[in-house]
């Protein structure tokens, strides 16, 4: 099954999902192949002076943060907001690390773009299969990995993971005009936090479930921001340094 042109045009704008033929070959490889530990240390070596990055371990956070917008932008896209899936697996899965004057310029190409649906009364069983290929298929040997090589810790990989999705949702999906798929993606959504089993991610336990924390009010009193558990190292790949909005290290101290 394919795309619609207007599916299309959403998946392949600001989600920046592509097709095979528009890959960028000399700053993209295979998913698999990035699961090579000394072929995963040479592209963050490759990339740490173009993001200006002062060590492995902030390269690895910061690449996966951009992978996790990626991969998990198209994929739960597709599956909550046109009901189609896409196969976010490790050999299907084309990882692309262009940084170009100060932004992030790289993309999504998968090698088969075919989506898929699933026979009446079959959706659960078929959104498992793809949240399930994106996370513990995809995701969770890529992080291992970037942990292996770095040392970088395995809770901020995720975390990085997590907050992708929770904008995803929270934000982009919330906005949609059509009644009937804001609710489909709500159902997703809350499945995804509160129903989703560790097996889903590879792990013991739900990172998505697990970094929800509520959000902590400011003190203007008009606003509230769900402040990270672990920070991402943007800061020090920035020069005067800058902060992600929700850095744990901007987070109000209580009042004694």
């Amino acid at each position: 099954m394919a795309f619609t042109a207007e599916e299309w045009a959403v998946l392949s704008g600001t989600l920046r999902l592509k097709a095979p033929s528009e890959r960028d070959h000399a700053r993209s490889l295979g998913a698999r192949s990035l699961l090579r530990e000394e072929t995963c240390a040479q592209v963050l070596d490759r990339l740490a002076p173009i993001i200006g990055s002062p060590s492995r371990r902030v390269t690895a956070s910061l690449l996966a943060k951009r992978i996790s917008f990626l991969a998990t932008g198209a994929c739960l896209y597709a599956m909550s907001v046109f009901d189609k899936g896409l196969a976010l697996s490790l050999d299907n899965a084309v990882i692309e690390y262009g940084h170009d004057a100060g932004r992030w310029t790289s993309s999504m190409p998968l090698e088969r773009l075919r989506a898929s649906r699933y026979p009446a009364g079959q959706r659960d069983a078929w959104r498992e299969e793809i949240v399930g290929t994106l996370f513990a298929g995809l995701l969770q040997p890529l992080w291992q990995t970037f942990h292996g090589v770095t040392g970088l810790p395995r809770r901020i990989l995720w975390e990085n993971t997590a907050v992708r999705v929770y904008s995803l949702y929270e934000k982009r999906m919330a906005n949609l005009d059509d009644e009937a798929i804001r609710a489909r993606c709500a159902a997703d959504f809350d499945w995804l936090l509160r129903q989703a089993p560790p097996a889903m991610f590879g792990l013991d336990y739900n990172p998505l479930g697990h970094f929800h924390r509520p959000p902590t009010p400011l003190d203007d009193g008009r606003r509230s921001i769900r402040f990270r558990r672990t920070c991402c190292f943007y800061y020090q790949a920035t020069e005067p340094a800058q902060y992600c909005s929700t850095c744990p290290l901007l987070r109000p101290r209580k009042k004694r």
